[in-house]
């Protein structure tokens, strides 16, 4: 496996077909997935692992975000990487950028409302892989179902000649959704409610329930029981990322809450027709050190 710390030593490092899995890094099994979901299609793999300072609304937040350097590398390369492309903040941003990319309308509700610039930062730093790296693919989770309409809409809108391959989001074995975040919580109990009031949720549009705000109710007042405080529950339209009220399309239905002082986000998408795609649960213990 190949490190490379700018865009001319990782493009000189692939070859053939490329997929490539963006992240920031402190990996789980859910970048582990999206670097085998690619691996498939693609001659050579890359897997870049940048904090993106552009991402975060509060400086403190980005401070503390998780970081494990050579846990990473080890992950990583026993997945199949071929190339880590691990850049410094000064390679990818120069000089402060005057150049952001906004990706209007899917943006705007659920975490755009609450995280503002949020998405300007996640669609600048995506364009500028993309850009830089060239891949053929690239592989996102499911479990970041806004962010994942926001990075569909920028690659059709621009141009991209990059495939989007869409993983389902991993859980551990009692359900949560993975995300490096998942290591500072504290109350389990409230950070479980969130899936479990989403399966619920799901289990009653399996049965016919098409009420948007019924669907909404359900997950939001199962994760409320559970200790965590619902930010919100939304049903959106899963290509545009819109609240609608009725289960008539493809969709996912979308928690936010804080179990004690972590904010977690999780989502089930939804069929029109009821079934749904609640993720796939880990046999055994999350290498994050969960259940």
């Amino acid at each position: 496996m190949i490190v490379a710390h700018t865009f001319l030593a990782a493009r000189r490092a692939l070859a053939g077909t490329v997929g490539m899995v963006p992240t920031m890094g402190y990996l789980h099994e859910g970048h582990l997935a999206c670097a085998t979901a690619v691996r498939a299609t693609s001659d050579c793999v890359v897997m870049s692992i940048f904090v993106n300072p552009l991402q975060f609304n509060d400086p403190s937040d980005l401070a503390r975000y998780p970081r494990s350097w050579d846990r990473d590398l080890a992950l990583a390369e026993r997945t199949g990487v071929d190339v880590v492309f691990a850049p410094s903040v000064e390679e990818m941003y120069p000089e402060p950028p005057l150049t952001r990319v906004t990706v209007s309308g899917v943006t705007e509700g659920m975490e755009g409302a609450r995280r503002p610039g949020h998405f300007d930062g996640v669609a600048t730093i995506v364009a500028k892989l993309f850009a830089g790296i060239r891949p053929d693919s690239a592989a996102f989770g499911r479990k970041d179902a806004q962010q994942l309409a926001v990075v569909k809409r920028l690659v059709h809108d621009l141009n991209f000649p990059v495939a989007i391959v869409e993983v389902s989001t991993v859980r551990e074995a009692d359900g949560l959704a993975l995300s490096s975040r998942n290591v500072f919580i504290a109350n389990r109990k409230a950070a479980l409610g969130l899936s479990r009031g989403l399966f619920l949720a799901a289990d009653s549009a399996g049965a016919g329930e098409r009420s948007g705000r019924t669907l909404e109710e359900i997950a939001g007042r199962t994760a409320s029981r559970a200790g965590a405080v619902v930010e919100y529950a939304e049903l959106a339209d899963a290509r545009t990322a819109r609240r609608i009220p009725t289960l008539d399309r493809v969709a996912f239905l979308a928690i936010a809450a804080r179990a004690g002082e972590v904010r977690l986000i999780d989502n089930v998408v939804l069929e029109p027709d009821g079934t749904a795609d609640r993720g796939t649960r880990l046999d055994g213990p999350s290498i994050l050190g969960g259940s």
